[in-house]
């Protein structure tokens, strides 16, 4: 059988065939975490085709790798959700990250430098990969009218919200704490409560008891191009940003393990580690489907 590096470097004929994996990210077993496709030797392809590949394989996020623009990167992504073209996220640059090593890539200082639409994202291969956490873009309190839309749709009194913030780092992100992860995973959400218009993008994290296997509960839920409202999995981005929040205001300690996708039937597992100058956001990347997109 063909290892999945020599089946990946040897598919690619005249530029009409595009070798890709599906990776699972954030696992704690097989299939349990985020699938993300990564399309390697993309420079072929338009953006229009970019974002039909992206809609026909209807996952959250595909990436595609091509050559850097900078010395300083190992190679650039881009990345595409079904909405659109995101600056940033997180599930999607460890994978896409995996898929890179995977197939030769080798680091030159042994961090790996990513490129994307928000600049140079470094990570680090350890026990497990892990990316540094990229600065907010908007962070701060939340507007009474915003959240009051919020409850809404998560379907809880506005009094029972311990803390909220916007934790936006490329997707719009706005982080919400409740009291305890059974009030996390009892959350029934409604974009028809809404009443308001724009996009949305919800985190919730609340803390597990001490002694648990895990720290905090996670759920993720934004709009998708049809305005329908859908659980993402297992989210790195947020995840990012809710510790720079939580660790920052000092409701989280320096090193926790969250889980996500409880309630929709995943076991994600997400490591968060500060450090003196990044916080890392770490998990699985496995290799699930090798193939070729014509």
């Amino acid at each position: 059988m063909l290892s999945a590096s020599r089946l990946l470097t040897g598919c690619r004929v005249s530029g009409m065939r595009y070798p890709f994996q599906m990776i699972d990210v954030f696992g704690s077993g097989a299939f349990t975490g985020n699938p993300v496709a990564v399309v390697h030797d993309a420079e072929g392809l338009s953006t229009n085709e970019m974002m039909e590949i992206t809609r026909w394989l209807n996952l959250s996020e595909t990436t595609f790798l091509l050559p850097p623009t900078t010395d300083e990167a190992d190679y650039r992504v881009r990345i595409f959700t079904l909405r659109g073209e995101l600056p940033f996220a997180g599930h999607p640059t460890l994978g896409t990250c995996h898929a890179w090593l995977s197939t030769g890539g080798q680091p030159s200082d042994g961090t790996v430098i990513q490129e994307c639409g928000i600049g140079l994202v470094p990570l680090r291969a350890q026990d497990r990969l892990s990316f540094a956490a990229p600065p907010l873009i908007r962070g701060g309190p939340v507007d009474e009218g915003v959240l009051g839309g919020i409850a809404a749709v998560l379907g809880i009194e506005p009094t029972t919200i311990v803390d909220a913030e916007w934790v936006d780092n490329g997707p719009g992100w706005v982080g919400i704490l409740l009291e305890n992860h059974e009030s996390v995973l009892a959350l029934k959400p409604d974009i028809g409560r809404y009443g308001r218009s724009g996009q949305l993008d919800i985190g919730v994290i609340a803390p597990h008891p001490h002694g648990s296997d895990v720290d905090f509960e996670v759920r993720a839920f934004f709009s998708d191009d049809k305005l329908q409202l859908v659980e993402d999995p297992v989210t790195g981005s947020l995840n990012a940003s809710l510790a720079q929040w939580l660790i920052g205001s000092g409701r989280a300690p320096d090193s926790y393990v969250a889980a996500q996708g409880t309630a929709i039937g995943r076991a994600g597992r997400i490591y968060i580690t500060r450090d003196r100058s990044n916080i890392w956001v770490g998990g699985s990347t496995v290799t699930h489907i090798t193939g070729v997109i014509s």
